[in-house]
């Protein structure tokens, strides 16, 4: 008889445990379970591995493993002994196992919930943070098979695995016995676990960009031996742009005798260069990628920018290629932008980096931008390099990132690099699709409450090279959930640059308050009613007439902004004839003056034909770049004001021409720009975007807290939930298990007893007592009021078989019908509560009104979960209907602290049990003293193997 450990697996391969991580250092590497087939490799991997790292992992000197320990170490259940492997190019450079153990130490079965857990990491790849990883998923696969809490023996030099150990953040136990330290650790995800995991998450998806966009060696693939084409012209432009860092160019089809292709070092294979290379820029034909990704991962590049099309974007075939163009690059450790990408882009100093198709370099500046599609990174470079004829810095970019298809590198990871980096201020994205919008947003609000963060949202369909999960919600409610995380959601790219131009370099407005001053009373107006349409709370215009000189706008400007009535200031400006009139340098002149005298409002500019002026401060500040061309059906620009201090006495100096040398001013010489605009409802659309940007920071810095109630039976829920899903994968749950399951987290559901038969209804009324309710549940007719299906305040047995038969002539036999018998409940208002597990956007819980406001004109409010109390009370008053819960027009004002606490709970139950996949409660009616559930309807279904709350994982392709 075989003994346990010598059985076939008792479980099929767990394919879903495989996973692609990114290590600490930026690099990445591939988990998967260890099977039979890995004899080979853990022995060679085991061979690699120092004396001292194998006596730390045995106790003992440990030369070699023997055929036992292969045996051993390569068979397993994946229920009560698992290994993973953490490899690279195939190979091991780490592993883990877990041995499920009972109360006296020894090998055991289910239910027994401990396990001992060991690690053995090579040497070449300590410090990388694969050991953090390994635990990561082991204690996601061993809480998949039932084990709660994990044991590990280590010797006390081994600082580095109790280090691994002790920073996992998990509740745990250390005792010393024996030379021997003995920690144990619950494997439940704490509040500091969770926090862990997501910083070593950012701070490793941001090393991984930063490799990307600072590389310190380029080889550019596909370099045509002609001039033109994409290879040629990228390696010009990086070296253009002054790129410090060593510079290659690659082709197979050199000849052996070229050594230099304009300038640059040329070799016909990444192979034959000599030094290291970090960045590979890959433009070679679709079907000779893998040959030359396959070459980079052999040198030990550290990144590609895949420029090449004819990959998802170019049907089913392409698909293909492109997952196995990842697959081989994450073989390797390498990271992709692309493929079919524009290119990158990095204006620091000591980086100048222009790996993309744009010929010129753009403005170095605090702006970072990111875009999927290279036709908007065109159309958003160019409007950014013309701000006002290229005036300011204002406008300028710290990194551009177009990722193409973005099979692996996406705005995620673009927004863990700029969360922390220094050189970035304002963060604007144009998103034609959001592949992980519950991941994307949760990175959103922690970007967003440290710097702002601009998004244009795509509306139709994702484009065909990118692979996302498709939503079941609407787009007003992903871009409510988008606002509700921080992020500044505009339409299109003229408002995501105006936008960003206001962000970049003036202070948020504390609130909604705007002094409106210039020389025109018609413009003036025109400000004043944008202002009231975008929900600012203007004051009416101060006209300074037509002959306003400079010192009449600074000594308004001046009063508008000490005023403590006022939280921002619009200048509105048109040209004036006469011999008093200001010239554009001394308008500028006194706008600045007074803006930089209180530096704590944001000012904003309102012009119409002043083009001069822009000139005028371009001269000044010499930074006036080559124009590129404009992109078509792209509106004028808005012009920043530049209120450096050598402003010009005379006129402006003509633009410089495209062979002019530019002497880039650097963004950070001042800091107050004043960004102009040549009409009002742009200006105020921006101004209204920073004025509820601004009040979402205020907010998030007490976001408020997720209460605990002290009668929820969360382990009792989980057995319910456990036992019903026993019964099926997915089930729309039946009313009284839901009844229960809810009351479990103190949700009570009016009882309803079922009426099959007049006599029914009667016994169902005198056990429930009058007055009652008589309800059709059929689908047609549930929750349908207006039909007539329901009877309310049946008195006594009369009135209830009167309207049980009027209910069955109008509508058809009780079977139909089903109907059902409740208890009435007080008056108020009926509302409905939802709660749903969408495929991209994670759980959301949305509230509205019952019946026409919410079914027909769509009046509902979301929010995210798990919700908080602040955020519950501002789910009430989202709604435009919420004026009827709190007194309109004289009526009584219900409960919605108990409203309140409901949804808090509907949080809590969907939050802890990732079974409960949607939840309505319908209606819900709030009184004055109370809320009362009426209706409910609960579906589950088997959680997912892993989501955004599992372990650190890259998407799987």
């Amino acid at each position: 008889m075989q003994s346990p450990a010598d059985r076939q697996d008792r479980h099929e391969y767990p394919a879903h445990w495989e996973a692609d991580v990114v290590l600490r250092d930026g690099g990445t590497a591939r988990i998967r379970p260890i099977t039979v087939d890995d004899a080979d490799r853990l022995v060679s991997f085991y061979e690699q591995v120092s004396d001292e790292s194998k006596y730390y992992r045995f106790f003992a000197p440990y030369p070699r493993l023997s055929a036992k320990d292969v045996h051993r170490f390569t068979h397993h259940d994946f229920v009560d002994r698992v290994g993973l492997a953490a490899t690279i190019g195939g190979e091991f450079i780490a592993t883990v196992r877990y041995d499920r153990i009972g109360a006296d130490g020894l090998p055991a079965s289910a239910p027994a919930d401990e396990a001992e857990v060991a690690f053995l990491v090579q040497d070449a790849h300590q410090g990388r943070g694969v050991a953090s990883a390994l635990l990561e998923h082991i204690a996601a696969v061993a809480r998949e098979r039932g084990i709660r809490r994990f044991a590990a023996e280590v010797l006390p030099a081994n600082t580095k695995m109790i280090k691994v150990f002790t920073d996992a953040g998990y509740t745990q136990k250390r005792s010393f016995e024996d030379g021997v330290v003995r920690l144990e650790f619950d494997l439940e995800p704490t509040d500091r676990s969770l926090a862990v995991q997501r910083a070593r998450e950012q701070r490793a998806e941001a090393r991984s960009v930063r490799r990307l966009l600072a590389p310190g060696s380029v080889a550019v693939v596909g370099v045509g031996r002609a001039p033109g084409g994409v290879g040629r012209s990228v390696l010009g432009n990086i070296r253009d742009a002054g790129h410090p860092g060593r510079l290659y160019a690659v082709n197979k089809a050199f000849p052996e005798d070229l050594k230099e292709v304009d300038g640059v070092p040329a070799y016909r294979s990444v192979r034959d260069i000599e030094g290291p290379v970090d960045l590979a820029v890959v433009a070679v034909p679709a079907e000779h990628v893998p040959a030359v990704v396959s070459e980079c991962g052999e040198h030990g590049v550290q990144g590609l920018v895949v420029l090449s099309a004819g990959y998802a974007e170019s049907g089913p075939e392409g698909r293909e290629r492109q997952r196995a163009l990842v697959q081989l690059a994450r073989a390797y450790g390498m990271r992709i932008i692309g493929p079919n990408a524009f290119g990158v882009i990095n204006t620091a100093p000591d980086v100048l980096l222009n790996a993309s198709l744009a010929p010129e370099m753009p403005r170095p500046g605090r702006i970072g931008l990111f875009t999927q599609s290279g036709a908007i990174g065109i159309a958003l470079l160019s409007r950014l390099h013309r701000r006002g004829g290229g005036v300011t810095g204002v406008t300028g970019v710290s990194t551009f990132v177009s990722a193409g298809n973005r099979a692996d590198v996406s705005g995620n990871d673009v927004l863990q690099y700029w969360y922390d980096d220094a050189e970035t201020d304002v963060v604007l994205m144009y998103l034609e699709s959001i592949g992980n919008p519950r991941k994307f947003t949760r990175l959103a609000r922690r970007t967003a409450a440290a710097k702002p963060l601009v998004v244009v949202q795509g509306v139709g369909s994702a484009p065909q090279g990118h692979a996302v999960r498709a939503t079941r919600l609407p787009h007003a409610t992903v871009s409510a959930l988008l606002r509700q995380a921080g992020v500044i959601r505009v339409d299109t790219i003229t408002e995501l640059v105006d936008a960003g131009l206001l962000l970049a370099r003036q202070p948020l407005p504390a609130g909604p308050r705007v002094a409106i001053v210039g020389n025109s009373e018609s413009l003036g107006v025109l400000t004043y009613d944008r202002c009231l349409a975008e929900g600012l709370r203007p004051s009416p215009p101060l006209d300074l007439t037509t002959g306003a000189t400079a010192q009449d706008f600074h000594r308004a400007l001046s009063r508008a902004l000490a005023d403590e009535t006022c939280d921002a200031v619009v200048v509105t400006a048109i040209p004036a004839i006469g011999e008093g009139s200001p010239g554009d340098a001394e308008l500028a002149e006194a706008l600045r003056s007074a803006a930089a005298a209180v530096p704590g409002k944001p000012v904003l500019v309102v012009h119409v034909e002043l083009g001069g002026l822009a000139e005028a401060l371009s001269a000044a500040a010499s930074t006036s770049p080559q124009a590129l061309a404009k992109a078509p059906g792209v509106e004028g620009d808005a012009h920043p004001f530049h209120p450096a201090d050598r402003l010009p006495t005379t006129a402006a100096a003509p633009p410089e021409s495209p062979e002019s040398p530019v002497d880039p001013t650097p963004e950070g010489a001042d800091s107050r720009l004043i960004p102009a605009y040549p009409a009002a409802e742009r200006a105020v659309r921006a101004l209204a975007e920073a004025v509820k940007y601004g009040q979402w920071r205020r907010e998030a810095a007490d976001p408020g807290r997720v209460p605990e109630y002290d009668d929820i039976d969360e382990k009792g829920a989980a057995d319910l939930i456990g036992g019903l899903l026993e019964r099926g994968q997915g089930l729309t749950v039946g009313q009284a298990d839901t009844c229960e399951l809810l009351e479990k987290y103190g949700i009570h559901v009016r009882r309803a007893l079922a009426a099959p038969t007049p006599d029914a209804a009667a016994e169902a009324a005198r056990t429930l007592g009058y007055p009652v309710a008589l309800k059709a549940t059929a689908p047609h007719l549930r929750h349908r009021a207006d039909l007539g299906g329901v009877r309310l305040d049946l008195a006594d047995e009369e009135q209830l078989r009167r309207a049980y038969a009027e209910l069955t002539e109008l509508f058809g036999q009780p079977e139909e019908l089903r109907p059902v018998v409740q208890g009435m409940a007080p008056r108020g208002v009926d509302t409905v509560v939802r709660a749903v597990i969408d495929p991209a956007a994670g759980a959301v819980l949305s509230f509205g009104l019952a019946g026409a406001a919410s079914q027909l004109l769509g009046d509902m409010a979301h929010r995210l979960i798990p919700v908080t109390d602040r955020e519950a009370t501002s789910l009430v008053r989202s709604i435009r209907t919420a004026p009827l819960l709190f007194g309109w027009r004289g009526s009584t004002p219900v409960d919605t602290p108990a409203l309140e606490e409901l949804l808090l709970r509907v949080s809590r139950l969907v939050d802890d049990h990732p079974e409960v996949v949607a939840v309505t409660l319908e209606p819900v009616v709030v009184a004055q003293h109370g809320v009362s559930v009426l209706g409910a309807t609960l579906r589950l279904a088997p959680p997912p193997a892993r989501d955004d709350l599992g372990p650190r994982t890259l998407p799987a392709y």
